[in-house]
């Protein structure tokens, strides 16, 4: 039997026509949506979420393409475009009956809160990134031989068939790999979860790499929109990252000023998976948040 969140029940909720969410909902008070990175589920919350139960009303999704959620299939680029799934998520949250609530998002899902919070301003009260950059700003800083580190994104980005035959090769070493690597020690995922982590890549490689895709195209088309623009996160943001920048040759936190005025950057010694690794801190960073 798959891991749960332990106290959270369980549902799926339509959020369009043709996708429905597996969802897991626990506590009582102001809502906050928790969304998932990759190659985790929802249950990479499991500890931040009973935290904040205690005082809010929790809401972990897999995104779509992610987990037991839907998986649509088609050649549409907006199919998993970071618009659509944030569409998903404020569809999510009004069928629960929250016509405004607090969003944070680690790695993936992260990218899915950022363009919420730019189209949905008026949904999206509070927001949270953990260890991720805008889509745009990833691109550009991403360059010479450390991008190394992010081969993956380069791999997913190629034409539908190789990635998808590459990956589906040898699911469990890919997606393995990075729960090995990101991690900032042994322990952070057991086995039963990082199992469960494994199974659900293993039968979303498809959805996975157009998530990915779609990053590398109209994700960055949409970004860059929004910077010619002048869009701003309008809302209190809290990004937490691991200091990358010094490897990278980057300033994270002048990144993520330019779009967030309101904004409180966090840097953290611990790895990648931070929200399992420490989920006391993360917990505070979004308790402190939320009272912001």
């Amino acid at each position: 039997m798959a891991p749960t969140i332990s106290g959270f029940d369980y549902q799926r909720v339509r959020v369009s026509g043709d996708v429905a969410l597996n969802v897991a909902v626990g506590g009582s008070g102001p809502p906050i949506v928790l969304l998932h990175g990759f190659p985790q589920t929802h249950l990479m919350w499991r500890h931040v979420a009973g935290d904040l139960a205690a005082d809010y009303t929790v809401i972990c999704p897999d995104l779509r393409g992610y987990g037991a959620s839907d998986k649509p299939v088609g050649a549409d680029p907006d199919l998993y475009a970071k618009r659509t799934m944030a569409a998903d998520v404020v569809g999510l949250g009004r069928a629960l009956g929250h016509e405004r609530f607090a969003l944070a998002g680690h790695d993936r899902g992260a990218l899915v809160a950022f363009r919420a919070g730019l189209d949905h301003p008026d949904v999206v009260t509070h927001l949270a990134c953990l260890d991720v950059l805008p889509t745009l700003d990833m691109w550009e800083v991403m360059r010479g031989t450390s991008a190394a580190v992010g081969f993956h994104l380069y791999l997913m980005a190629q034409p539908p068939g190789l990635p998808e035959k590459m990956i589906g090769a040898a699911p469990d070493v890919f997606f393995g790999h990075f729960l090995d690597v990101w991690g900032g020690g042994p322990g952070a995922v057991p086995s039963k979860v990082r199992a469960a982590y494994l199974a659900a890549c293993r039968e979303a490689v498809p959805s996975i790499v157009a998530d990915y895709r779609a990053s590398a195209t109209v994700d960055v088309e949409h970004d860059q929109v929004a910077r010619e623009a002048g869009a701003r996160l309008a809302m209190p943001v809290s990004v937490v990252q691991q200091d990358w920048g010094a490897a990278l040759g980057y300033d994270a936190r002048a990144v993520w000023a330019a779009w967030a005025p309101d904004l409180v950057h966090t840097t953290v010694s611990c790895g990648h998976f931070m929200a399992e690794e420490d989920p006391e801190l993360i917990a505070g960073e979004l308790r402190g948040l939320l009272r912001r």
